[in-house]
């Protein structure tokens, strides 16, 4: 037996580009010691299999948690600067 699949909508391009953009430059602002941190690189490639498997929840929560990881890691360096 096969799980049901709930259909497949148009995947929204640039409303995904956008939201991306929207994220990165909120860390670049508020956050840009994490700027190319590695620890958000996991947060990047949940992303980008979201947004290839055209998911916007899962693209939406990566995008989240690429947030909350930004300003973690911008946190600890400012931590331990001081």
């Amino acid at each position: 037996m096969t799980t049901p699949r709930r259909p497949v909508e148009p995947w929204d391009t640039e409303k995904a580009a956008q939201l991306a953009a929207e994220a990165l430059r909120y860390l670049a602002r508020h956050y840009p010691e994490c700027s190319g941190s590695e620890a958000l690189r996991p947060y990047e490639d949940a992303a980008h299999d979201a947004a290839m498997d055209a998911d916007e929840d899962r693209y939406k929560e990566a995008l989240r948690g690429l947030m909350r990881a930004g300003r973690d890691e911008a946190l600890w360096v400012r931590q331990g600067a001081a």
